[in-house]
This record gives C-alpha cells, structure tokens and sequence, in this order.
C-alpha cells in the first residue's frame, strides 16, 4: 500500500536519462528539429505543479493499472520513500483538439493518481511552435 500523498517525495529536477526518453518519445510525433527544440525548452522550463487526474485528462490518456510493472514499481518506490522524477510536458491545443503530451514519465503520473488524484505533480512544459 502506497503511503499517504503528503508522503511521496520529489525531486528538484528531472533525471538527465528523461531528456533523451522524452526525445525518443517525441521523434515520433515530429521531426528532429522540432523534437530538438522541445527537449531544449523542457531543459530550460521552469517546475511547475500540476494535479494528476488534469495531466491525465488533458493528455487524453486511460489510468494505468497499479499492477502494470512500471506504476507497480513506482509505487514501490513511493512506498519506500524514494524521490520520484519531475514529468516532461508538451502542451495541447484547446483550438486544433491537439492533446497534451507526456513526454517522460506516464508511469509515474499514473503511480501518483494511485495514491491521490490530486496529487501536485512537478512537471516541466514545453509548448509546440
């Protein structure tokens, strides 16, 4: 059982491995100069906080089950009191109808909704040009 939300710890920042997993994630999505300067902007984005039932609902995205091996571990991460990574964003379009993208860390944004969906999670957002 993961501990109460107040409890799950973060960190400062992203992993520097979450840029390039972001950017692996986004080559598919755009091209290369366009996956470039989104992960440069992600690198220099400020922290913001955002709930995870909005990150879910903006991105358009089902809840992962707690027992799919990667929330599960996530889970367990939280439950041991490890930090947990900072998400990298890609803004929507309320206009077009594009979705928000998760670019890193779906997993952990799904680990955080088990303990609480309105668990504030640290993201940073870049937005497409």
């Amino acid at each position: 059982m993961a501990p109460d939300p107040a409890e799950t710890k973060w960190k400062d920042a992203p992993d520097e491995h979450d840029y390039p997993a972001a950017a692996d994630y986004l080559a598919l999505l755009a091209d290369p100069a366009n996956v470039q300067r989104l992960t440069d902007e992600l690198r220099a984005a400020p922290i913001v906080h955002k709930k995870a039932k909005d990150i879910l609902r903006a991105a358009g995205l089902t809840l992962l089950p707690h027992d799919n091996p990667h929330v599960a571990a996530d889970l367990d991460k939280i439950d041991k009191g490890k930090s947990l990574s900072p998400i990298l964003l890609v803004r929507g379009d309320l206009v077009s109808g594009a979705p928000l993208q998760i670019a890193d860390g779906y997993h952990r944004v799904c680990a955080s909704y088990h303990t609480d969906e309105n668990t504030d999670i640290p993201a940073k957002i870049a937005a497409p040009k």
